[in-house]
């Protein structure tokens, strides 16, 4: 008999869907910054939409399946074994500063305590030695959404968080960043894609160049406005011009927290606990994320109990010479606690709404249970004195303005 081994990498040509595994589902949205692999890492057909940009960028950073296939004495083939695994082995580019991409798991990651929760694949390469920690970094920041209002679906009314990595604190990391790109004018005759941003310790505006190796348009083509804007936090620039003359550029390696930084460490299907690893590799590769480095928009730490979304945007405002813009690639990801259970919603005092914060939509629904509009429930009596009144509006009001209640 012989042997072959047939690759597939949609999930749904299979019809095939596994429940609580470690890898990549669905990709909710991907919006490359101009960059000289954007319409090429995934290749971009004319005319397509969106949706379908999107189940391509899937195939890149998804599962892929191997069909095990053996043939009898009379050469007829059957299936021996279907072999799950968790990336294809193939990547996207995010383009320059502030371009992402978003998806998720077909559960929440669980924070679980002491360890790492996920793994985000780069291509991220270079010497991890003492006396030279660089190579090729492009370094993209991590964020994760708690899907507030439970309709399964990023949007700006849910939660993020940043993930903050060893660079969240340096005095050159800029966190109000924002950079507006603008499409190159068909009628002139200069493809550079022309930007201007806010920042605080380099130019304000220039151009993502054009570079000879690749020359396609470095607009997402798939994107009708003519401004794109970006916001976020932007990273100190990485790059050394070694030789200084623009032949050879050296991105050094920031310490951890970022996707693209550094040799990732493969965890592959199980999972190998941090205290087995020896000292090289915990400080020579990223090793994953962590949850518990989660901090809102003013840096205070955020318990995060478990993320239903994951970004990845990148961070950094570079160009080195023929090398072109520095942009983030992502080649996916993995769960590393796909079976740990989930942990209990916490009841936070004064959400009568159940919408995760506490805000003037309880007020009003306090209200409407005390006229009788809508069936009053326990978590609207919040004096426990066994009625809703005008005391327990009181108190969700003092909440709201930060007061003891």
């Amino acid at each position: 008999m012989r042997r072959i081994i047939i690759t597939l990498l949609l999930f749904a040509a299979l019809g095939i869907h596994a429940q609580n595994k470690n890898y990549i589902t669905r990709v909710y949205d991907f919006l490359p910054a101009p960059g000289q692999f954007v319409n090429n890492s995934p290749e971009y057909n004319v005319g397509e939409p969106r949706d379908s940009v999107l189940a391509r960028t899937l195939q890149r950073i998804g599962p892929k399946i191997e069909l095990l296939i053996d043939y009898d004495d009379d050469d007829n083939p059957f299936v021996v074994d279907t072999i799950v695994k968790p990336v294809t082995g193939e990547l996207i580019s995010l383009g320059s500063f502030g371009g992402y991409v978003i998806f998720g798991f077909d559960h929440p990651v669980v924070n679980v305590e002491g360890e790492y929760d996920l793994q985000i694949f780069g291509n991220g390469f270079g010497s991890d030695s003492l006396a030279v920690e660089g190579g090729s970094s492009e370094p993209g920041i991590v964020m994760v959404g708690v899907d507030r209002d439970g309709d399964g679906v990023p949007s700006e009314s849910d939660l993020w968080y940043e993930l903050a990595g060893s660079e969240y604190k340096h005095p050159k990391t800029q966190h109000d960043f924002e950079i507006t790109y603008y499409r190159p004018d068909d009628d002139v005759d200069t493809p550079h894609v022309r930007w201007t941003c806010n920042s605080v310790d380099s130019l304000q505006e220039g151009f993502v160049h054009i570079n000879p190796f690749h020359t396609q348009p470095y607009w997402p083509l798939w994107i009708d406005q003519d401004k794109l804007t970006f916001k976020g936090t932007k990273l100190r620039c990485n790059a050394n011009d070694v030789n200084g003359n623009g032949s050879y550029y050296l991105q050094y390696f920031f310490d951890w927290g970022y996707v693209d930084n550094r040799t990732d460490y493969d965890y592959g299907i199980g999972y190998k606990p941090f205290e087995t690893l020896d000292e090289a590799t915990r400080k020579g590769y990223n090793l994953g994320f962590d949850l518990d480095w989660a901090v809102d928009e003013q840096g205070n730490h955020v318990e995060v109990p478990k993320a239903d979304f994951i970004k990845v945007y990148s961070a950094l405002l570079q160009e080195c010479g023929w090398l072109g813009e520095t942009s983030t690639e992502v080649c996916g990801a993995i769960d590393l606690h796909p079976d740990a259970p989930m942990p209990e919603e916490p009841q936070i005092v004064g959400d009568v709404t159940g919408d995760g914060v506490v805000d003037v939509s309880d007020v009003n629904a306090i209200i409407n249970m005390m006229l009788g509009k809508v069936q009053q429930t326990p978590a609207s009596d919040l004096n426990g004195d066994g009625k809703v009144d005008v005391s327990d509006v009181n108190r969700v009001i003092n909440i709201m303005l930060g007061k003891k209640h």
